[in-house]
């Protein structure tokens, strides 16, 4: 008898690797490797940590644009 219940591990469960998520994000591949680091495995988190460093980096260089 086959018991698959669906409870596989799914693509968007499984961590990021560096190169892919760096593209994903636009990224350079050191920051999208602290991202990793700091928040893996989970896509969401790391999903979520990569937008909130793109938004620190736009309102530094609105700041600094506005000197």
């Amino acid at each position: 008898m086959n018991y698959d219940f669906g409870i596989a591990n799914r693509s968007d469960d499984q961590p990021y690797e560096v190169t892919s998520f760096a593209k994903k994000h636009g990224l350079t591949i050191p920051i999208a490797d602290a991202v990793l680091f700091a928040k893996g495995p989970s896509r969401t988190a790391c999903d979520t940590a990569a937008l909130a460093f793109l938004c620190a980096v736009a309102q530094y260089a609105k700041k600094q644009s506005v000197r």
